[in-house]
């Protein structure tokens, strides 16, 4: 099978989602510098928030950049999950997009905050068709 890995702030907004998913899942640190030596080498779908509104150098959280220079942690991401706020228009799960492009695996949803319950349905469906697939 596989682990939910994400990173998620203070404000705990990307735990709350996963949680509601209800899979086996690994937080990345908070910290930096742990992110940087944390290691995960399990298969995995990485649930990735989104900051700022895309136009600067904080889309993605340093901590999930960290994880990913480690390319141990790269080479068992399988897909990648985004939240954010659509407030940010084009820009709504933007870091997502940015990762998968760069590991070359598919994004296979954005949800909105915490999720709604109709995001976690298809998040859940979504991961039982990549995994059946394997």
């Amino acid at each position: 099978m596989f682990d939910v890995v994400y990173f998620s702030s203070v404000s705990e907004n990307t735990k709350r989602f996963v949680e509601k998913l209800g899979y086996s899942s690994i937080r990345i640190p908070l910290k930096t510098d742990e992110a940087a030596s944390f290691v995960h080498e399990g298969e995995s779908v990485l649930v990735v928030p989104t900051y700022g509104s895309g136009d600067d150098n904080n889309t993605v959280p340093k901590q999930v950049i960290k994880f990913l220079n480690n390319p141990a942690n790269r080479k068992h991401v399988r897909a990648v999950i985004a939240t954010g706020n659509t407030n940010f228009g084009s820009s709504y799960g933007l870091a997502g997009d940015l990762v998968a492009a760069k590991l070359g695996v598919p994004m296979i949803y954005k949800a909105e905050l915490l999720g709604t319950p109709d995001d976690i349905e298809q998040v859940k469906e979504r991961l039982e068709k990549l995994w059946l697939t394997r």
